[in-house]
Order: C-alpha cells, then structure tokens, then sequence
C-alpha cells in the first residue's frame, strides 16, 4: 500500500480515492472509519486495528491537528505492544510511506480538521 496523495478531506492510496477518515492495513483500507465522538480517538474506535496486532501504529489528527488523542488510548495500545506514533496527517503520510518494510505498520488517519 502507498498513499499518493494526501489534501484536506481527501486521500489516494494505491490509486483509490478516499473521501472519509480511512485506517490502511497492510492488505487492505477500511474507508469507513468513523469515532464514538469525531475529534476524540478511543480506544473503541481501535478494535479492529488492536486486533490486526500491528507493531506500529500511525494516528495522522488532521490537516490541523484536531483529532485528540488521549494518554489513556496510547497507553493502552503501549500495552498491547503496539508503538504509537501521534502525528498531523501529512506527516502520517510521510511516515506510512517510509514505514519499515520489516514491520507491521497500520495508518488510522483523520483527513479534515
């Protein structure tokens, strides 16, 4: 998976468009991520990437920055053995695509905000 192109409310990743929030896996894209509350990442609207058992989690907050991302949801996904790397979008996509090829990393990216 590569993202090609990242801009304020859309995505293109292996030459599909993404208009919504996405979480990239390494064999697929789950455009359909939404949160319990939109701007406040939990550890509920992490299951399904807490059970892919990633090594490396990307968070991309935004364009601006505004998604929140608690110490409570690190520090659970840290105890799950799963590195957190908490960044604004575009450098999440800079980070996706320079990801170390010996690891499992996963990409949950907010596009607005």
């Amino acid at each position: 998976m590569r993202i090609t192109h990242y801009s304020f409310g859309k995505i293109t990743i292996d030459n599909k468009t993404c208009t919504s929030d996405v979480i990239i896996y390494p064999d697929h894209v789950d455009s359909a991520w939404w949160r319990k509350e939109g701007h406040y990442l939990q550890v509920v609207d992490l299951t399904d990437v807490i059970n892919a058992k990633p090594d490396i989690l990307i968070i991309g907050t935004g364009y601006s920055g505004v998604m929140a991302v608690p110490k409570e949801t690190i520090s659970f996904l840290e105890s799950r053995g799963i590195e957190v790397r908490v960044v604004r979008t575009e450098r999440a996509v800079e980070l996706f695509n320079n990801r170390p090829e010996n690891k499992k990393v996963i990409a949950a990216l907010h596009l607005t905000c």
